[in-house]
């Protein structure tokens, strides 16, 4: 699994995609493994997590970085 979405990443990397997309991806690639989880309560807050939008991502990075 971990092989496929470095080779996703990579992919899309080399095909100039913008950083939106690629968060995008990952944020995909995190709500497929959310949704392995068994537990409820922890399998939702993890896709609560997946869809944070990038803006806010960002905000919160350059936030953390200050």
């Amino acid at each position: 699994m971990r092989r496929t979405c470095l080779a996703t990443v990579l992919v899309l990397l080399l095909a100039g995609c913008s950083s939106d997309q690629l968060y995008a991806s990952g944020r995909n690639a995190q709500r497929n493994t959310c949704m392995k989880q068994a537990d409820a309560a922890a399998r939702d807050r993890c896709m609560q997590d997946a869809g944070m939008s990038h803006d806010v991502y960002r905000k919160e990075a350059d936030g953390a970085r200050k």
